[in-house]
């Protein structure tokens, strides 16, 4: 581990999903429960999810630059996106430990519930999000990561093709009849 920080690689590469998602990422939903200690690769595991809920007794810190390194899991470019330049500036370089509700209100948890309780709320999310069409659910992910990464041009440009793509699909004719008739969806994936 030492040799490879030292070398800078990273432990993934190829074809896996990187769990940090630096490399390949996941194309699915990926909704994240956290509890208890959540520091400095927690933190970056945490941030390389979609959806994020904390068990109220959580407490996170960046402890890198207590240690003579930083943070190269993702904390440097995903801490900055949801909680912003200042938010991010004070928590990455002072290492403080701070709760779950300030995690929520910088916009690094989306939920905090009772401890305990996390696991079985993220898994209400994620079946939550299976209702709706895979594709479809896949897509909206996907586009706004383009807009993330790219920026609104490349979504806007993108937006119209996926939509065309989805709209020939199965799943669209049972999203419309699921509309009219009042009904949950009965999405296949095709």
């Amino acid at each position: 581990f030492r040799d490879a920080m030292k070398d800078g690689r990273r432990s993934t590469q190829g074809e896996r999903v990187d769990p940090m998602a630096l490399g390949r990422r996941c194309s699915k939903p990926i909704v994240t429960a956290v509890q208890s200690v959540t520091y400095t690769l927690g933190i970056e595991m945490m941030l390389a999810g979609d959806i994020v809920v904390a068990a109220d007794d959580c407490r996170f810190s960046q402890l890198e630059p207590l240690r003579g390194i930083h943070a190269a899991g993702g904390a440097t470019i995903r801490f900055v996106d949801r909680g912003g330049w200042g938010n991010a500036m004070y928590h990455l370089l002072t290492s403080d430990e701070f709760d779950a509700e300030e995690a929520r209100r910088i916009g690094l948890v989306q939920e905090v519930v009772p401890a305990g309780t996390q696991l079985d709320r993220a898994i209400q999310l994620a079946e939550k999000i299976c209702e709706g069409a895979p594709k479809a659910v896949q897509a909206t992910k996907a586009s706004s990561a383009i807009y993330l990464r790219h920026g609104e041009e490349a979504c806007i440009a993108a937006l119209g093709p996926k939509q065309a793509e989805l709209a020939a699909m199965d799943d669209a004719e049972e999203g419309v009849a699921a509309f009219r008739e009042r009904r949950p969806g009965n999405f296949t994936g095709n």
